[in-house]
């Protein structure tokens, strides 16, 4: 037996179907769409987004598709910055021994705009042509992309063919029945690409052409044909339309499984784009039924991984449900372990935490990786530590909930790690202001009171995030922000002194290399996918990428690394055909920071 077939077998042997059971199809006169997953088996079926549409897929008789999962398995040969299957072997899905380059749709998903190039990685790894102008209808597969990495797309427009912005249970439905249609020979009479352009949500780059501007964005957009729309909106659906996958993880390798009990959040921060789709709530019913899986099966670890978690107006209800669950096991000689994704600290309460506490084993998904010691992790993001500064970005977190809290943890005396996310290096912060989160870190472990305290200082760069009204703000150069953290890090040890802070503190950030590409790559023009293209192809290594190396590649493109910082003032965006923000909302957050900035302390 082949290595790849060996692996395969594998995960289909340990592989738990929670979802309700269905009929397989008969793939006869039906479409191939393999989704490929650019993860190994265990963290792929943490991904919602695919894992929920192939189980629509295969379980909906309306949709003339069936689909399919291909990972980055492990016997997997890597060579500089490609992946290829064992010598002799085809690239091939978990359910079929066909190659994925046979398919008639693949699915990509793009978690991070800074992982944009591993596009090239997967379609070179499947043996499909990278560029969407090169790949040849009936000989190659349409290439569909999808997720919150392409909130700006046109990096990557010359390489998708179709990208669904928003969420995607009905707009890749109708892109299979079109596609289906047309291979037929029963569809319209008009181009493919034209005719998926007219679903709402789905966007085709490839029927829109750019004015460049020198160094990077651009003076106009506009589509190539009358039949096309001008903008194109992100889809998002009620409760009712999301399919039960979107909430609870369809599959399980036997050892953990998950849900997202909320989709969006009822706050508009004016940095982040969780507050972008509307607020909804799942079912109390299916998340119960869903625990009573886990239970029938062993399933003893449980991922809460929505962010908002603490705006689920049944959480205490789930969580004793999910307790009762974690008694039984103990009484077995068992333990149940729950991860529970971040929460606001102005939605903290006594209720809540007392249910959380109940639970057998709690903490948050990053310090369960990152930390050794095992006690109640607690996950709270001020994000600014001087309060005028959280009240402009639109946070609620004000100083004394945040004080209430932690007060709240230290009377329960299960919670002994406090998790504080902070942003460093955005428009409005002041050197003063930075110094203020050592500070904040050291009241919140005096606060918590706990002789084992541990406080963990997250720091995240300021990444204006598009579809925000901070899309056009200037941002910090990531080898300055790196500085900031030293700077933090250094204020913490002349609080503390050097036995306190390696006791009780952590100061974590995300490492320049990367984010010298989220800068390019989160407000990059179509020019950037070349530039992407070209450090892939030369294998330079992309997770320690320098900004010399960077800055070469884009200087051969015409593109300046410093341009991609600044203001983005001119009227006409990268992402203009997907742009929806008021740009009058823009201008005064823009100005009320910037005054503030360059205003005295």
């Amino acid at each position: 037996m082949s290595l790849l077939a060996h692996e395969i077998d594998s995960i289909r042997a340990r592989e738990i179907h929670l979802a309700e059971p269905y009929e397989p199809k008969d793939p006869a006169g039906l479409l191939r769409m393999v989704f490929m997953i650019p993860f190994g088996h265990a963290y792929s079926l943490m991904g919602n987004g695919p894992m929920g549409l192939v189980d629509m897929i295969n379980r909906s008789k309306e949709i003339p598709a069936v689909a399919e999962r291909a990972l980055h398995y492990e016997c997997l040969v890597r060579e500089g910055n490609r992946l290829s299957a064992p010598a002799g072997e085809v690239y091939r899905s978990i359910e079929s021994p066909a190659a994925v380059a046979d398919a008639d749709v693949i699915g990509v998903s793009v978690i991070n705009s800074g992982d944009m190039h591993s596009l090239f990685r997967q379609l070179d790894l499947a043996g499909v042509p990278r560029r969407a102008a090169a790949r040849q209808p009936g000989v190659h597969p349409l290439v569909v992309g999808g997720n919150s990495g392409l909130a700006d797309p046109e990096p990557l427009a010359d390489y998708l063919d179709v990208i669904a912005l928003g969420e995607a249970e009905k707009s890749l439905a109708e892109l299979l029945r079109i596609v289906h249609a047309h291979q037929a020979g029963a569809g319209p009479n008009l181009p493919l690409l034209e005719q998926l352009a007219r679903v709402p949500g789905l966007y085709v780059p490839s029927l829109y052409e750019c004015d460049y501007l020198p160094g990077g964005g651009v003076a106009a957009v506009r589509p190539l044909t009358l039949t096309v729309p001008a903008t194109v909106s992100a889809q998002y659906l009620t409760v009712d339309g999301l399919h039960p996958a979107h909430f609870v993880y369809p599959v399980s390798d036997g050892t953990c499984a998950g849900m997202h009990p909320t989709v969006g959040c009822k706050h508009a921060c004016r940095f982040c784009n969780l507050g972008v789709p509307p607020f909804r709530q799942a079912p109390l019913e299916m998340l119960k039924a869903y625990v009573d899986q886990l239970e029938q099966h062993d399933i003893r670890t449980i991922i809460i991984s929505s962010p908002t978690f603490t705006q689920y107006k049944h959480r205490r209800e789930l969580l004793a449900h999910i307790s009762a669950y974690s008694k039984r096991a103990a009484a077995a000689g068992k333990t149940v372990s729950v991860i529970i994704g971040s929460i606001r600290a102005d939605e903290l309460t006594r209720d809540y935490l007392d249910s959380v506490t109940e639970l057998e084993e709690f903490g948050h998904l990053f310090t369960e990786l990152n930390l050794k010691q095992a006690r109640g992790i607690i996950t709270i993001a001020p994000e600014w530590a001087s309060q005028d500064l959280v009240e402009m970005w639109g946070k609620t977190q004000r100083q004394d909930r945040v004080d209430h809290a932690i007060d709240l943890c230290r009377e329960s005396r299960d919670v002994n790690t406090v998790m504080l996310y902070f942003i460093v290096g955005a428009p409005g912060e002041r050197p003063e202001d930075r110094l203020k989160v050592a500070d904040y870190a050291v009241d919140v472990l005096d606060r918590l009171g706990h002789p084992d305290g541990m406080i963990v200082v997250k720091l995240h760069q300021f990444m204006p995030k598009p579809g925000t009204e901070s899309q056009r703000l200037r941002m910090a150069d990531p080898d300055v922000v790196a500085g900031y953290s030293t700077l933090i890090e250094e204020r913490l040890r002349e609080l503390v002194g050097d036995q306190r802070l390696e006791q009780h503190f952590r100061v974590l950030d995300l490492g320049a290399s990367h984010m010298h590409l989220e800068v390019v790559c989160s407000r990059g023009d179509r020019r950037m996918g070349r530039v992407l293209e070209d450090l892939y192809a030369a294998d330079v290594d992309l997770a320690a990428l320098t900004k010399a190396e960077l800055m070469a590649a884009l200087a051969r493109r015409g593109l300046d690394y410093e341009r991609h910082l600044r203001h983005m003032d001119e009227t006409v965006l990268p992402w203009h055909t997907s742009n929806h923000v008021n740009p009058r909302a823009e201008q005064q957050l823009a100005q009320r920071l910037y005054e503030r900035e360059g205003a005295a302390s």
